[in-house]
């Protein structure tokens, strides 16, 4: 895989990131239960999230260790694979909690104003 592809990865991990992030501004956990259409979406945002990961290199990947490679990958197959049992408590820690961090360690590698 090329650097170039990898790069176009990246983007796409932070930009679908930053979306899902964006959708839960101002939302409250129990709006996960009661709009259904915020919560396909977001299922979908973090799968992307994991499938891009997934495609970047094994080089770029072990270039980048403060990115959780394993961890974003596994959530990805967990919402594919599970889609029957989404645990919404995890999906809303992984979008409170661990995308800003995701996206801030994305922007260092990609720069901020990528699209």
């Amino acid at each position: 895989m090329s650097r170039h592809e990898d790069r176009v990865r990246l983007c796409h991990m932070l930009n679908h990131s930053r979306e899902a992030v964006t959708l839960v501004q101002g939302k409250r956990r129990a709006d996960l239960d009661s709009e259904r259409i915020l919560n396909l979406a977001l299922v979908r945002l973090i799968e992307i999230v994991g499938e891009a990961a997934s495609r970047v290199s094994a080089e770029a990947r072990s270039g980048h260790p403060e990115i959780p490679w394993q961890e974003i990958m596994s959530m990805r197959n967990r919402l594919i694979h599970g889609y029957d049992a989404v645990d919404m408590d995890i999906l809303w820690q992984t979008l409170q909690q661990d995308l800003p961090p995701l996206i801030t360690a994305l922007e260092r590698i990609v720069g901020p104003e990528e699209e």
